[in-house]
């Protein structure tokens, strides 16, 4: 832990240093930090927290750098920053304004987010098994094959072919369909396949319980299925990243869902991932992101370590705030 001029040191050198990009020297330290101290106490300072491994110093004549370890140092002793009216303004119309479909909303969220951080950004839709279902309907494909259609409460649809052990009647069908709306409506997936274990078979025709027990399972495959991804902002990549390897890597983890999932992490409330602590060498990256629900719903904004940790953190707080609240959650 630091004493509170040398934190006030390591914070004014990483704020300089993520507005400029440039090594920062003791003299601007002084002047952002308004320290009552000498240039001399200042390069102490620095000299300490390079020990400690929170700053860095390219050349031996140039200012010093922050390290991972300082942003981390940073971002633990920070708090978000007030965003300005207008940003506040737009997210809150935005939200207010949104009456559609659940993909439209994720797919759009992604752009007001990174329009609004300057960063590239990812919404990861929620999985089906948070969720109340609204109704679950059967469509006769033919033979033994149904279609299997399931609308959650907040416009989110499952469809699944589902072949059957024997060819059902329109009256089966209907009856299948009536009990699902039963056990499910209302329910999420796991409270609606509990209910359906409960069935007396004794008093329901087997074919009728085999339907059911049938879109049962379809359900819990739905559940578990992979949620829809949605990225925005990539176009800015080449302003932020100099280094075109690290936009190579980048651009690699939104290509693969599963690094991409690995990257924005599944804790709760905002966090923020630096550097190695993504697990990966030697990559200039940074996460900052948080749950917007319980079902695996996730919104981030990603960026180089450079990345504005303040205003980032309190911009995905109130975009993921907002879009719980559009979707009831």
């Amino acid at each position: 832990m630091l004493d509170d001029r040398r934190s006030m040191v390591l914070q004014a050198l990483v704020e300089e240093y993520i507005r400029s990009g440039e090594p920062v020297s003791s003299q601007a330290i002084l002047e952002r930090s308004k320290l009552a101290v000498s240039s001399a106490t200042i390069r102490n300072d620095l000299a300490k927290l390079e020990s400690y491994g929170f700053v860095s110093q390219p050349h031996t004549s140039a200012g010093r750098v922050p390290t991972a370890g300082g942003y981390r140092y940073f971002v633990d002793h920070c708090s978000p920053a007030r965003l300005r009216s207008a940003t506040r303004a737009r997210i809150e119309a935005f939200f207010s304004d949104m009456h559609q479909e659940l993909g439209k909303l994720l797919k759009e969220t992604s752009s007001l987010l990174s329009d609004v951080s300057h960063l590239p950004s990812v919404v990861i839709g929620p999985g089906l098994g948070s969720e109340a279902v609204h109704g679950v309907h059967l469509v006769h494909l033919g033979s033994a094959v149904l279609l299997a259609v399931t609308v959650s409460e907040s416009g989110r649809v499952a469809q699944e072919i589902l072949r059957v052990d024997t060819d059902p009647s329109d009256a089966e069908l209907s009856e299948a369909e009536m009990l699902l709306a039963n056990l499910y409506t209302g329910r999420s997936v796991t409270e609606g396949a509990k209910e359906v274990s409960r069935l007396d078979s004794a008093t329901i025709p087997k074919r009728v319980i085999s339907l059911v027990t049938g879109v049962a399972a379809m359900l819990q495959r739905s559940a578990k299925a992979t949620s829809e991804i949605y990225i925005g902002g990539t176009s800015q990549f080449a302003s932020l990243w100099e280094d075109l390897a690290n936009v190579s890597v980048v651009l690699g983890i939104l290509e693969t869902e599963s690094d991409l999932r690995d990257v924005l992490g599944d804790d709760e409330g905002p966090t923020v991932r630096i550097g190695a602590e993504l697990n990966m060498d030697d990559v200039d990256l940074s996460v900052v992101s948080m749950p917007y629900d319980s079902g695996g719903g996730r919104i981030g904004v990603l960026g180089p370590m450079r990345m504005d940790y303040r205003r980032a953190i309190r911009i995905v707080e109130e975009v993921g705030e907002g879009l719980a609240g559009s979707l009831g959650t």
